[in-house]
């Protein structure tokens, strides 16, 4: 195992497993800082294949070909929550892992991480672990009249989660999960979402970027905003809660704490992302050190950069035939395409971001 706790240098290799947009560019923000990147994915078709010849296709699961990737990779991070923790672990026996396969596991599981949240003295929606229909039935008559119920594991995008109104619904909806563990949240009556992407390093350092307020359409993110309407008061909160997270899990690299700010101002933790997150996006236009590099740095053991704003955006989503699109997006502002070779309906093709001159948060 390699187990050098100095820097990987220029020249070094940085491994990504999953080959999505968001190791698209990671890649390209170790490609500016002088590294290399290896990116290993399931399918063949990656977009973060078209910008590093260094590639492996194998199973997420497959360890001899996890090991071989640990040989040619100084680090290794993951874009994606939804691995096999088993096979992050293999991999951080043999090379740095950064995050590590703790925060991993920790934030797969809803139930998991909304009690690791709760441990912390931090506010969440109320919530119960919920294993069979009577299970749901009763969860749900503890609640105010509605409710969330959601898989542990393996959603994104509103994937995997159905909104209930009666014990029955609660009941149905389980079953329709067939059988797949799930959790119960409490509907939270709140004014806006919001969400602050920050940075730890393997020595404890901390950088966060001003978090923006998120706006959603069909469970998917539309736009995010920065400034958003949290005061500066909310701002530090919202930084010390991530702060507390990041301590905990003493996690290395780049994440994301997703917000409910309730309608008296107060901030509830919805969900943890142990990656770059899409929310960020913004960070690359209008920051001096966007979040990839910043994961990036922390992966490789570098200095944090600075994450200070040095303009006000707004990034918004390309989802499917919207990518259509392209030449009237590419006048409007900062476009980002992903590289995918088919739109669907709900898919991120890409990204635009727009910036302002600078006010304050």
């Amino acid at each position: 195992m390699k187990t050098r706790n100095t820097p990987v240098a220029p020249g070094g290799t940085i491994g990504i497993v999953g080959g999505g947009q968001l190791g698209r560019m990671l890649a390209l923000a170790a490609a500016r800082l002088g590294l290399k990147s290896c990116i290993y994915n399931d399918a063949p078709d990656a977009p973060a294949f078209q910008v590093t010849p260094h590639a492996l296709v194998a199973p997420y699961d497959d360890l001899n070909m996890l090991s071989a990737f640990a040989e040619v990779c100084d680090a290794v991070t993951f874009e994606f929550e939804n691995l096999p923790a088993h096979a992050i672990a293999h991999l951080a026996e043999r090379v740095v892992v950064r995050p590590g396969a703790h925060a991993l596991a920790m934030t797969q599981d809803r139930l998991t991480e909304k009690t690791f949240v709760e441990k912390l003295g931090l506010k969440t929606a109320p919530f119960f672990e919920v294993s069979s229909a009577e299970q749901a039935r009763e969860a749900f008559s503890k609640l105010n009249g509605k409710g969330i119920l959601k898989t542990r594991r393996f959603g994104y995008d509103g994937k995997g989660q159905a909104k209930v109104t009666s014990a029955e619904e609660a009941a149905k909806a389980f079953e329709s999960f067939k059988g797949a563990p799930a959790i119960l949240e409490g509907f939270v009556d709140f004014s806006y979402e919001a969400s602050v992407v920050a940075a730890r390093s393997a020595d404890g350092g901390f950088a966060a970027y001003d978090p923006p307020e998120n706006e959603h359409e069909n469970h998917i993110l539309r736009r995010s905003s920065v400034p958003s309407r949290l005061s500066a008061k909310q701002v530090e909160n919202a930084k010390a809660i991530a702060k507390a997270i990041g301590d905990a899990l003493d996690y290395a690299g780049v994440f994301a704490v997703e917000l409910f700010v309730g309608k008296d101002g107060e901030l509830l933790v919805n969900e943890i992302a142990p990656r770059v997150h899409n929310s960020g996006h913004w960070t690359i236009e209008a920051c001096q050190c966007s979040q990839f590099e910043q994961h990036i740095r922390a992966v490789a053991g570098w200095p944090l950069g600075d994450p200070i704003r040095h303009a006000d955006a707004v990034m918004e989503n390309i989802i499917g035939a919207e990518a259509d699109a392209w030449q009237s997006l590419a006048a409007s502002g900062a476009l980002h395409l992903y590289g995918k070779t088919e739109s669907r309906p709900g898919r991120k093709m890409g990204h635009v971001t727009r910036l302002k001159p600078l006010t304050k948060p």
